[in-house]
């Protein structure tokens, strides 16, 4: 059994000051700012922290060894919407920012940023969305083309609009919703992956407070563009043995994973992940008893596979906490998160090194 502790209360309170921090793909700059903070706040002696030119934090940390460097990631951007076009009404026709159904937004709340950075409110709703008034609400596909953002403030043009600076172009950032049950549950919009970053911070966390580093040089790679295909495709060292990609467990009918273990994805749709890695990180976690699933996620990509489609050539897996209703309002468990940090952990001080 380990003797590593993982500060639950420190894991929630970065997770939920991150979560309500917008972080849209694009538009990641409070929340890489955020993260630079706390990482430079766990004050461990040697390690660096900077932003990469393309706006990603790099976290590094000198190990006991060098000679097979590892890498973590786990990205900040999170889904949302650009205004593609202001509407004769006033309202906003918009396009999306990831991958998800207009269903999984309809009705929600999000906050409009201007250029100059102006912040207004509204709601996504269907064209016409009275019952009322349009007999044909109930059989209307739910998807983007048929929605529109209504805005609350006083305009019924496009002129009126953009004279609150509104244009083409602007962020549109959904309403994370975050909340903390007294049965541990943790439900939000966007813990795909910021409940990633979270966990890394709890394993850099207890290594820190048990006066222990790294096996091997570490280099974290906080991402700004994942939901869009390429946020691990760039920022690690062309000499780096391994990378560990921290991303959500999908959950759902069929799957193996769940809310209250870590999972540990043997392959998604670009393909399987490096068998003696993934081999290893299941070891590990027998080894200090840490509850684990071993997955398949159907229609899932991560900045692992981006690493290894721009040329990486260190050996790669996934790990995650289980995460219910991907890509909509979201849900996991205290221990899901607890159990995946307290795996990071271990994996970073194991000295199994292969070159």
């Amino acid at each position: 059994m380990s003797t590593l502790k993982i500060n639950l209360e420190a894991v929630l309170e970065f997770l939920t000051g991150l979560l309500n921090t917008p972080s849209p793909t694009g538009y990641t700059v409070e929340a890489i700012a955020y993260a630079e903070k706390a990482f430079k706040g766990l004050k461990i002696k040697g390690l660096k922290v900077n932003r990469t030119p393309k706006g990603a934090l790099l976290v590094e940390w000198k190990g006991d060894s060098s000679k097979a460097p590892r890498g973590l990631t786990a990205h900040v951007d999170t889904l949302g919407l650009m205004v593609k076009e202001i509407k004769g009404s006033g309202r906003l026709k918009v396009t999306t920012l990831g991958g998800f159904p207009g269903n999984l937004v309809e009705t929600e709340g999000v906050t409009v940023r201007t250029h100059d950075d102006r912040r207004y409110r509204g709601t996504v709703l269907l064209a016409n969305p009275s019952v009322h008034v349009n007999e044909n609400l109930r059989s209307t596909e739910r998807k983007i083309d048929n929605m529109e953002i209504r805005l609350d403030v006083r305009t019924r043009s496009i002129m009126e609009t953009k004279a609150f600076g509104i244009e083409v172009g602007d962020f549109i950032f959904l309403d994370p919703r975050v909340e903390q049950t007294d049965t541990g549950f943790i439900r939000s919009r966007h813990l795909d992956d910021k409940a990633g970053v979270a966990v890394i911070y709890g394993a850099l966390k207890a290594l820190k407070d048990a006066g222990l580093q790294p096996a091997q040089d570490i280099h974290i790679l906080i991402a700004n563009y994942e939901e869009v295909g390429h946020g691990g495709s760039a920022g690690f060292p062309a000499n780096m043995a391994e990378l560990l990609t921290i991303d959500m467990g999908a959950l759902g009918d069929g799957q193996n994973g769940d809310e209250f273990s870590v999972s540990i994805c043997a392959k998604d749709s670009t393909g399987p992940y490096h068998f003696e890695m993934t081999n290893r990180l299941r070891r590990l976690a027998m080894q200090f008893e840490i509850p684990y699933k071993m997955d398949i996620y159907p229609f899932y990509g991560s900045d692992g596979s981006a690493y290894w489609r721009a040329g990486g050539t260190g050996r790669v897996a996934l790990i995650g906490p289980g995460i219910d209703a991907s890509h909509g309002y979201e849900r996991t468990h205290n221990s899901s998160l607890q159990h995946t940090a307290h795996l990071i952990a271990q994996y970073l001080l194991d000295e199994d090194v292969k070159t």
